[in-house]
């Protein structure tokens, strides 16, 4: 079974350079959600790389807020107010995702643009699988973790973006191509030393790139570790979380993000460090048996999917060394970025050697 000392708590206290005047906040929020006229408490969700994310407590009523890291950020990434837009409506058409409902762009009130959303109860599953789910051992169990991760996101490349007002959220023609050329040049901005690789990872993204499929609205940061468990029910999803990056697009590419996490049995790459998931462990489905029951949701075929997986490893790679280059330049001193470069690199090398020949 998991050490439990592995589980880390749901909230911590705050992170000194992660703070911001408690009272300033409360008084902006006064009279804009149930119970803010009482006294606000806060403490700091401890998970995640980026985006953070804040627990307020008005006596029973509890919200979430969210804002980006500390530091400069890529203009079209932890975007508040585009995850605002979302999470104002998708929960009308997708169940899973919290309502959103104070949205505020004045950086003066807690130093960031940021949003407050519902508050959502249950187990996010990181690094590993937790004792009420078996620890791990549970085949059945952590097959139905496998499933439900991918049914949820069958389920929110079929959602009616049109009946909601999203049909403008972003601009599907040539969106496979904007990705690869936009990650690249996130990589460029970010990197720290020469990587050979890289340059010839791009060549083979734009060199090798396939038709898309019909474009859905996609999360575009599928993992498992976004997604909240019913605590008595692993089978049964409560939330999916980090909407900031959500548009309209090619739904491989989702597919492909998650599988770049899905490590198997046997295979390296630390899910400490590279964000990947407990998905090695026995009774998980594998890559071909998750990219087989999506097709099978979906009615889709999923043949070029070996290429998103590929563009899945580089995307991951580049988001590391944007992480690494915070830390590298002290945007940040949180200490588990320190080897992130260095994961960068080994994902960068899985992803080249997965491209010939192609392969989940």
């Amino acid at each position: 079974m998991a050490d439990e000392k592995m589980i880390p708590p749901e909230t911590i206290p705050i992170r000194d350079d992660e703070d911001f005047d408690h009272d300033v906040l409360a008084a902006y929020l006064r009279g804009q959600l149930p119970g803010s006229e009482q006294p606000l408490q806060i403490e700091q969700f401890g998970g995640g790389h980026a985006n953070l994310t804040y627990l307020l407590r008005y006596g029973a009523h509890e919200y979430v807020l969210r804002r980006p890291p500390l530091g400069p950020v890529a203009a079209t990434a932890h975007d508040m107010g585009r995850e605002f837009r979302v999470l104002a409506v998708l929960y009308r058409v997708y169940p899973l995702a919290p309502r959103a409902y104070v949205n505020c762009t004045d950086p003066a009130v807690i130093g960031a643009p940021f949003f407050v959303m519902e508050r959502r109860r249950g187990t996010v599953v990181r690094r590993v699988i937790p004792p009420q789910f078996g620890g791990g051992e549970d085949r059945q169990i952590n097959r139905r973790i496998s499933e439900v991760l991918i049914d949820a996101l069958a389920d929110l490349h079929d959602a009616d973006y049109r009946a909601i007002g999203l049909e403008t959220l972003g601009k599907p023609e040539g969106f496979l191509r904007r990705q690869i050329d936009g990650w690249a040049g996130r990589y460029e901005r970010s990197k720290t030393r020469e990587l050979k690789v890289v340059d010839d990872m791009v060549g083979w993204l734009h060199a090798n790139e396939p038709a898309s499929p019909r474009p859905t609205l996609l999360h575009n940061d599928w993992r498992l570790d976004n997604m909240m468990l019913d605590a008595d029910d692993p089978g049964r999803v409560e939330a999916v979380f980090d909407w900031d990056m959500c548009t309209l697009g090619d739904p491989l590419c989702d597919v492909g993000t998650l599988l770049a996490s899905w490590m198997e049995a046997g295979e390296g790459m630390s899910g400490a460090s590279a964000g990947t998931m407990p998905s090695n462990v026995p009774g998980f489905m594998t890559r071909r048996e998750a990219a087989e029951r999506y097709s099978e949701r979906r009615g889709i075929d999923v043949g070029t999917l070996p290429y998103y997986y590929v563009f899945g490893l580089f995307k991951l790679g580049v988001v590391l060394q944007q992480i690494f280059h915070r830390y590298h330049v002290g945007q940040t001193k949180d200490a588990r970025f320190a080897v992130f470069d260095q994961v960068a690199e080994m994902l960068f090398t899985l992803a080249q050697s997965r491209s010939d020949p192609l392969s989940l």
